[in-house]
Formats: C-alpha cells, structure tokens, sequence
C-alpha cells in the first residue's frame, strides 16, 4: 500500500513537530497517515533516532538508510527497531526480510506503557479527528459513526508521558481545519463522538499553527492554547463558546 501523499498543512505540521518536539537519541512511536509520514520525512539529519511502535512503513526504512536510526540510545532492545506489524510498499517489506535489526514482537507487550517509558525521550505521534476546547480527544469517530480503529494511540501516550527520564512528548497532531474548512478544534465533541484520550492525558497538540501545550493547565488555560493554534477564521467564535460553555475568558495566565 503506497502512503498517501503529505498536504501543504500536513507538510507544515510535520516541520513544526520535528523541529520542536523530536530531540537527537528520542525513541519514536509514530501512528498511521499523513502526518506521522510528513514528520519522519523530516528528520534526516537527527542522529541515534529509535523505534519502539506498534507499527510502521516506508519513512522508516529511509530513515535508516541516510543513519538517522541507529537504535543506539534505546534501553529495552537496544539497536532493534522494535514493532508489531507494518503497512507500506515493497520497499518496507524487502527491508524486513530476514533483517537481523527488525524486531517483531507481540503488540500487547510493545504497546505496554510500562515498556515505552523505558526508553529515553519516547516520542508519540498520533493524528486525530477532532480536540475540544478543554482537551478531550477523539480519534475513532465522526459523532456516533466509527471512522476507524484507536490503535495503540492511548498506550503509548501514557508510555511517553510515564517516561523513566522524564522527557517524553505525548503528542497529538491534527490540520486546523476540515477540507471543507470547518474547524477541528471545536467548542465540543460531535454529539456521540468518542472519547479515546481523555483531557488528563493530553499533553501537545500541533496544527500548522503551532504547539499547544495542555497538560497541567485550567480551563480557561487549555482554551485559550488551543485557539492560539486554530485557524484564523474560527477563533473569534471559539473564544464566545469558550465563555459560553465554560463561563471563563480563554487567558494563558
């Protein structure tokens, strides 16, 4: 299956999440789509970069080719790159073939948060449907209608978020706006829709409008981050629900 080409905006996301968030010798966990593609496209010049993911495809493989991946760094399997299945072309699979550095492993034992934390500065890089004002995340459904799977999403945001070093960076990463323009940062979730990672567990949202962090912060905090990162277009009307909903002016103090 060939990977969908990256957007303008899932372009833009991706520079934005490698050049702040993924640090040289961080362990990545990257999830399936555009985004999580366009970030590894974007870190041919880290070096000692890991992998301990529930599943990857072709940037991977390219990743190790130019040495961007060593696996050096990793603490549980060092120098293996560490998954549970694989999605992508020809190219990911004849990488595989009797390859002495690839490690396929149950996925209840890789998805483990207690295993991801122990590797140094774990990286998650998940994509989503839609984040709330107060950081709720759904990742499954449009409202009462599945779209897809959750994966491993949940367990490796708490396995980055438990790091043993304490520099992991759970992170959620979404366009600002549908295709037809409406916003994904919404005053509430789609009646129905579900709840995969909850607002305690939120921690970095990204957009192409930069870095929202959520974790630790109220309310009117978590509002207000959120609209930093929205499109221009919707953050009058995000700040009205905002006082609607939550009676509290979006402020980052």
């Amino acid at each position: 299956m060939s990977p969908r080409v990256a957007s303008d905006v899932e372009d833009r996301i991706g520079t934005i999440i490698a050049e702040n968030l993924v640090e040289d010798g961080a362990t990545l966990q990257t999830g399936i789509g555009a985004i999580p593609d366009s970030v590894l496209s974007k870190l041919t010049n880290h070096r000692h970069l890991g992998i301990h993911t529930e599943m990857f495809s072709d940037g991977v493989v390219d990743l190790v080719n130019v040495g961007a991946i060593t696996n050096a760094y990793k603490k549980v399997r060092p120098g293996k790159l560490v998954s549970s299945f694989v999605v992508g072309t020809t190219k990911v699979f004849e990488f595989l073939d009797d390859n002495p550095m690839v490690d396929m492993c149950d996925v209840g034992w890789v998805n483990s948060p207690v295993v991801i934390a122990q590797n140094p500065r774990p990286v998650a890089i998940n994509s989503c449907i839609e984040v709330d004002l107060s950081g709720q995340v759904s990742s499954d459904s449009i409202g009462q209608t599945i779209y897809s799977g959750f994966g491993g999403q949940v367990d490796f945001l708490r396995g980055a978020a438990l790091s043993a070093d304490g520099q992991g960076k759970p992170i959620i990463a979404l366009p600002s706006t549908t295709k037809r323009g409406e916003t994904k940062i919404v005053p509430h979730l789609k009646l129905g829709g579900g709840v995969v990672t909850t607002r305690a567990h939120c921690h970095y949202v990204v957009t192409e409008f930069g870095i929202a962090y959520l974790f630790g912060r109220n309310i009117r905090q978590r509002a207000y981050a959120l609209i930093q990162i929205a499109h221009p277009d919707h953050r009058e009307s995000l700040e009205k629900s905002a006082y609607e909903i939550y009676n509290v002016m979006p402020s980052p103090d």
